[in-house]
């Protein structure tokens, strides 16, 4: 048997990218910044593998000896998005950005959503989700049109009321969506933002649905795995950033503590094989970090360090856990939106506890030919792995 295991921690940057300016972020620093307007954090068992090691961090000094290896990822492909950075992760360098949108879709994607779905629209602006539902929840419910915006991400999101629009009705939408944006529309993601509640009083679900554009099969690490014989698992997001793409099996889990509780039972249950299993932690990103609510992304990591504390004795030896993020979102600063940064990377191998620095890698595709190293698969075209790194002399 043979298990590796990633977590993204959605969001959770370490501070801003040499090209974060074009991007308008410079200054960004999504832990550091949080941790310092917090008063510095509590995570001993993130500290102790290294985390502090990375960067400066109230709360979480360097250790001496930490028990990973660690360092930071220098994302190489155009743009800031999750679909951006997941590929990224797993091998897949997209050279040119998804289309953004900062002042709205163009009238004739709109009348083309209209005369597809039926429905009219609302909004057509980036907003904070929280914010527009807020703003147009009223003349949605009276009006039955749909309120669709986006961010300064590469998405077009579409947010229904649960009294106009069923989970059913509002993904069938969305699925025409994704279909329609092709060519020079190719949006990186269609959004099912559903939300409930009373005027004034307006929510959002937990039923989100994002539906990605589909990568090319032959840059990605997860279909050279399932060639030889990996099994592929996903919990949360991570599905649908792939399309489904290179992945055996999915399960779902709407915020962190569902996907910490499957990751157990999925760990548990991993039987005889080599197995891969995929987590993102959502809720560092949609609900602390686009909301810049940095006390919630504090208790959130003091949290997953909780969580991590009981998961790292329970893990085989020679067992890998690589935890990184897919880019930052830093709840200090004025923007609700993603940020261009650096991400940590801590990589425990289980038995082998050696605090490598890793130090600043160019390019997420390491974690990918980290991955293809770990299980014997042929190198791939971009990537350099670092698994020889975390292993002690006599195991090299």
């Amino acid at each position: 048997m043979a298990c590796a295991i990633l977590i993204v921690l959605d969001g959770l940057g370490v501070g801003h990218a040499p090209d974060a300016a074009i991007y308008g972020d410079a200054g960004s620093n999504t832990l550091a910044n949080m941790a310092h307007t917090v008063g510095g954090l509590s995570i001993p068992n993130l500290q102790s593998l290294g985390l502090g090691n990375i960067q400066e961090l109230p709360g979480a000094p360097a250790m001496d000896h930490p028990r990973a290896g660690h360092g930071r990822l220098q994302e190489v492909s155009a743009g800031k998005d999750s679909t951006t950075g997941h590929w990224e992760l797993m091998g897949l360098v997209t050279e040119t950005a998804f289309p953004t949108y900062p002042d709205g879709f163009p009238a004739q994607v709109l009348e083309e959503f209209t005369r597809l779905t039926g429905y009219g629209v609302l909004g057509n602006k980036a907003a904070s989700g929280t914010a527009i539902i807020e703003e147009l929840g009223d003349e949605h419910l009276a009006s039955g049109k749909l309120i669709v915006y986006t961010s300064a991400d590469s998405v077009f999101q579409i947010a229904a009321h649960d009294q106009v629009c069923n989970l059913e009705e509002l993904y069938r939408v969305c699925e025409i969506a994704r279909e329609m944006l092709d060519g020079e529309h190719k949006v990186s993601r269609v959004i099912a933002r559903p939300f409930t509640g009373a005027s004034g009083q307006f929510t959002r679900t937990e039923y989100r649905h994002d539906y990605s554009v589909e990568p090319p099969e032959d840059s990605l690490v997860l279909t050279a795995l399932q060639q030889h014989e990996v099994r592929v698992l996903s919990i949360g997001k991570i599905y649908d950033l792939f399309a489904g793409t290179g992945i055996d099996e999915s399960h779902v889990s709407r915020n962190n503590a569902e996907g910490m509780a499957e990751l157990d039972k999925q760990y548990a249950a991993v039987g005889s094989g080599q197995t891969l299993i995929l987590l993102n932690l959502v809720d560092f990103d949609m609900l602390w970090g686009h909301r810049n609510d940095p006390a919630g992304m504090k208790q959130g990591l003091e949290i997953f360090d909780v969580w991590l504390g009981k998961f790292l004795p329970k893990m085989a030896a020679g067992d890998l856990l690589l935890m990184t993020a897919d880019h930052g979102n830093d709840p200090t600063t004025p923007s609700t939106d993603h940020s261009r940064e650096q991400v940590p990377i801590l990589a425990y191998l289980a038995g082998a506890e050696k605090g490598v620095d890793l130090g600043v890698r160019e390019g997420f595709m390491d974690v990918a030919a980290t991955y293809a190293e770990f299980f014997g698969v042929p190198a791939l075209r971009k990537g350099t792995g670092f698994l020889s790194s975390l292993k002690t002399e006599d195991e090299v």
